[in-house]
């Protein structure tokens, strides 16, 4: 059985990156692809996925905000939290609101594998 995984960042670029990664291992599935953090809430409540790699600034709602809206609708969801080095504050906070893990931006294809390997 493979792994349900949802990618949440407003940049294209990213998501194809992490694609590529999680596709390699072939143990995880695609099965959402989101822009900003209200999409990643709504496709969450429908899909239920077992992983979600989200970015924390997005426009419209942020990851630090649909992480709150995800773990009020499973508190045992999975979230890996994507977050450039500069967002110190801001890796904290998810981290308190229950995040995973969280990976660093511009990332390291082994780091994203390890996290996935964790999960």
């Amino acid at each position: 059985m493979s792994i349900k995984v949802m990618l949440v960042d407003d940049a294209p670029i990213i998501r194809l990156m992490l694609r590529d990664i999680i596709e390699k291992d072939n143990i995880m599935t695609i099965i959402a692809e989101c822009n900003n953090g209200q999409e990643a809430i709504d496709n969450y409540k429908k899909l239920q996925p077992d992983l979600v790699l989200m970015d924390i600034i997005m426009p419209q709602v942020n990851g630090l905000e649909a992480l709150e809206k995800i773990k009020e609708i499973n508190p045992n969801a999975k979230v890996i939290m994507i977050t450039a080095i500069d967002q110190k504050e801001s890796l904290l906070q998810a981290i308190k609101l229950g995040a995973t893990d969280y990976i660093v931006k511009p990332f390291d294809e082994k780091r994203v594998s390890a996290a996935l390997k964790k999960y």
